[in-house]
């Protein structure tokens, strides 16, 4: 499986993250970053949204890709500080190729719990043509009385999911898997004997969808890199994972997991195929992917 760069977000303002110095191992601090693909400007684009959260406040951090001409990307971020009102409300202005595309959020009631992403009670709108192109949140209602936009007739598509979880020996999340599909509780667990790698231990490790096991890698530290398909909601889902840090590399350490799942182009060929595999290692770029870093606490 190719090493996949640690992404590092610049959530809250005034503090310098490098890749040497990534957010995610700094203590209490963690984010979770979605890419979308929508038009703005008339043009195709990825736009970026990440949420982080320290031992302090929350961050909203929004980027916009900018043109194949070497057009910088256009940033928005916004700190969340439990003292602090006004900025849990706000907009911001761009233009992009002589157009202007807006940006609105309105967090003051936003539901928070551990995670860097709130519940609800929120949203984040992104209008461009005067058509709200992206959309997060439960509050549209309240979006599109204060923007005065009107939907968009192409939805914005999720490209990719990353996210940084710290646990001891059980990681949890929530993912949907297709557009019409459910979402659902995802949990990787490790076990060992000792808590640590050692030659007497024989660590495994186990993948449960809704509470059902759904994969077991036994002799985890000779198979600490390997893929399986899986099947969620019918749709095949292929699962890769790289646990070698894990067991390892010493101090503070992840592992990663994808889950990618089939598209219906790809299901169709795999069953009119003989082969095993339910998805190719050439079929999984174009879709959707959800990216988990574990970090094994001690």
């Amino acid at each position: 499986m190719e090493e996949q760069k640690t992404f590092v977000p610049s959530c809250f303002a005034g503090e310098k993250l490098t890749e040497d110095q990534p957010m995610a191992k700094k203590s209490g601090q963690s984010f979770v970053m979605s890419t979308y693909r929508t038009k703005i400007a008339g043009h195709g684009r990825l736009i970026t949204v990440t949420w982080c959260k320290n031992l302090l406040a929350h961050g909203l951090s929004i980027s916009i890709e900018g043109s194949s001409a070497g057009e910088d990307e256009h940033s928005c971020k916004v700190e969340l500080k439990p003292w602090s009102f006004w900025r849990k409300q706000g907009s911001k202005c761009f233009q992009i190729n002589g157009k202007p595309v807006d940006i609105f959020w309105d967090l003051k009631l936003a539901k928070f719990s551990s995670d860097p992403e709130p519940q609800g009670d929120y949203y984040v709108v992104i209008i461009s043509d005067e058509e709200v192109t992206l959309h997060l949140g439960n509050m549209k209602k309240e979006a599109y009385r204060r923007t005065g936009a009107r939907p968009s007739l192409l939805e914005a598509v999720l490209v990719s999911r990353k996210e940084h979880i710290f646990g001891k020996k059980r990681f949890t999340t929530k993912a949907k898997f297709d557009n019409k599909g459910a979402v659902h509780d995802i949990s990787i667990e490790y076990t060992s004997i000792n808590g640590v790698f050692s030659e007497l231990d024989d660590p495994e490790m186990v993948v449960r969808v809704d509470g059902h096991l759904v994969m077991q890698v036994n002799h985890l530290q000779w198979n600490f890199r390997g893929n399986e398909n899986i099947n969620i909601d019918k749709v095949p889902v292929e699962v890769f994972w790289d646990v070698h840090d894990w067991l390892f590399s010493p101090g503070l350490r992840h592992a990663l997991f994808i889950f990618k799942p089939c598209s219906s182009l790809q299901r169709s060929l795999s069953s009119s195929s003989s082969s095993s595999s339910l998805c190719s290692s050439s079929q999984l770029s174009s879709d959707f992917c959800l990216y988990i870093y574990a970090w094994k606490l001690e």
